[in-house]
C-alpha cells in the first residue's frame, strides 16, 4: 500500500529548506502542509516560496493540525524534546533532526515519550543516506573489504549558520555535537550498530572564535570488538565543507568524499558569482560546486527510507535509539575532554541483538611459522615475514 503524507513542518532555517526540497521531491506524494517558525515574516516567506498551505506562529496549532500525520523537527536543539513530548501526545508520527538531544539524558526522554505513545519516530541523520554511503555500506555487508578495522569520518567547515549554534548553552555544545553527531553516526553504521562502543578518548578546545563552545575536537572510539572509530570537526575550516568518510578492512579500503574535489569543479572569473554550495565561501576563481545538494546530503534518501518505513510498518534505517546511542557517546567525549583520559560510554539499555564478531583471525602457518605479510620484491621475487610460533622470534625468508 502506497501511502502519501502531510507534514507538519516546525522550523524554517537552512534544515528546513533542504527539509522540504526533499519531502516535495522523490516519493512526489508528501507534502508539507503546515509550517511553524517563531518569527511571523519568516513563516509567510517560507510558506509562500514552497506552497505550503499553512503557516503559524503557535507550536502547539502546528503540531495538533488535524490534517497532518506527521510532525517533522528542525528546530534549535534545545527545543527538541518539547516538540518531541508534544508530537507524541498528539500521536503523530516524529521525525526530528539531528543531534536528537543536547545530551544522553534528554535523548533518553524523548525515547521514552515516543515508545509509551506507541508513534512511529525516526532519527534524521542526513549523512549515512548518502548514495556514496549507502552502496559502501551494502558492499561492506557483502563482505568487499573484509572485517571492519578502523572508520575516519570528518566535517568541517567555516562554522554554523545561525547565532544559537554558537551558544553551548542551547546547543548542548560547539562542533562536537554540532558535526560530531553526524560522523559519530557514520562510524557507527561501518563498525555495526550491534558493535557496543565502550570507551572513548576526545581533544576539544575553543581555538578560534570568541566563543565558550568548542570549534576544534578529535575522538578515538573504541568499540567491543577492537574496531576503532576515528572523528574530527572544526568549526574554522577554509574552503568550503569537508566531508570525507575513510573504511580500513581486512580485506580493502574504501574513500570516501562527498562534498569537495568529487568531479564538479568550475572556475568563475566572470560577473556569475553568487551561491556556490553549502558553506562554500567562493564566489570566484576555482569553485566546486555540487549539482544536487539535497541528494548529496542524504535528505532524499532519508525521506524515502522515513517514509517507506512508516508506510510499511517496520523501522527506519535511524531511529531514536540511534539518536540516543549517539548523545550517549558524545557525553562521554565531553567528559574524555573533560578528565583528559579514557572515559566510558554509559548506555542504559543496550540493544543489540547478538555480540559482533571478532576482528582478529587466524593467519597462515608454514612449517610452524606465522606468516605476517608477504610482498613482491622489485627482482620478481616474494619476500615472506614470519613469526617463529615455538621460539616468537621475528624471520624473513625471500622464496620465487
Amino acid at each position: 500500500m502506497h501511502s502519501s503524507h502531510r507534514i507538519s513542518l516546525l522550523g524554517t532555517g537552512l534544515i528546513g529548506m533542504f527539509y522540504t526540497m526533499s519531502i516535495h521531491g522523490k516519493r512526489s506524494r508528501d507534502r508539507v502542509h503546515t509550517v511553524y517558525s517563531r518569527t511571523k515574516e519568516n513563516v509567510e516567506a517560507f510558506a509562500s516560496e514552497w506552497d505550503i498551505p499553512r503557516a503559524t506562529t503557535d507550536l502547539g496549532e502546528a503540531i495538533e493540525d488535524p490534517e497532518t500525520d506527521t510532525v517533522v523537527i528542525g528546530l534549535p536543539n534545545y527545543l527538541h524534546e518539547e516538540a518531541v513530548a508534544r508530537a507524541a501526545e498528539a500521536g503523530k508520527a516524529i521525525l526530528c533532526t539531528k543531534p536528537l538531544g543536547r545530551n544522553a539524558a534528554e535523548a533518553k526522554r524523548m525515547l521514552e515519550a515516543v515508545e509509551k505513545a506507541g508513534v512511529f519516530a525516526g532519527y534524521l541523520e542526513d549523512l549515512v543516506y548518502t548514495p556514496k554511503t549507502l552502496k559502501s555500506l551494502q558492499a561492506v555487508r557483502d563482505g568487499a573489504i573484509g572485517k571492519v578495522l578502523w572508520v575516519r569520518s570528518r566535517e568541517t567547515h567555516p562554522g554554523p549558520h545561525s547565532a544559537w549554534f554558537w551558544d553551548r548553552e542551547k546547543a548542548g555544545g560547539g562542533a562536537l555535537i554540532d558535526m560530531g553527531c553526524h560522523c559519530i553516526e557514520i562510524v557507527r553504521n561501518f563498525a555495526g550498530k550491534s558493535n557496543r562502543p565502550v570507551e572513548v578518548m576526545c581533544w576539544a578546545d575553543t581555538l578560534v572564535h570568541p566563543v565558550e563552545a568548542e570549534d576544534h575536537g578529535i575522538v578515538l572510539i573504541r568499540f567491543e570488538n577492537g574496531t576503532m572509530g576515528q572523528v574530527e570537526v572544526s568549526w574554522a575550516f577554509h574552503g568550503g565543507m569537508d566531508l570525507r568518510d575513510e573504511v580500513a578492512g581486512t580485506a580493502g579500503t574504501i574513500w570516501l568524499n562527498h562534498w569537495m574535489r568529487t568531479g564538479f569543479e568550475m572556475f568563475v572569473g566572470g560577473g556569475g558569482g553568487g551561491y556556490v554550495a553549502e558553506k562554500s565561501e567562493a564566489e570566484s576563481g576555482w569553485v566546486f560546486p555540487v549539482g544536487d545538494e539535497a541528494a548529496a546530503l542524504g535528505y532524499v534518501e532519508m525521506f524515502v527510507d522515513m517514509f517507506d518505513a512508516m508506510d510499511a510498518g517496520r523501522e527506519p534505517m535511524e531511529t531514536f535509539y540511534d539518536g540516543y546511542i549517539v548523545n550517549a557517546i558524545l557525553d562521554a567525549c565531553y567528559e574524555s575532554n573533560r578528565t583528559k583520559s579514557w572515559a566510558p560510554v554509559e548506555i542504559d539499555e543496550w540493544r543489540a541483538a547478538e555480540p559482533p564478531a571478532a576482528i582478529r583471525a587466524e593467519a597462515a602457518e608454514i612449517d610452524g611459522r606465522v606468516v605476517i605479510k608477504e610482498e613482491r620484491l622489485p627482482d620478481g621475487q616474494i619476500r615472506r615475514i614470519y613469526k617463529d610460533k615455538r621460539s616468537g622470534e621475528l624471520g624473513q625468508e625471500v622464496v620465487s
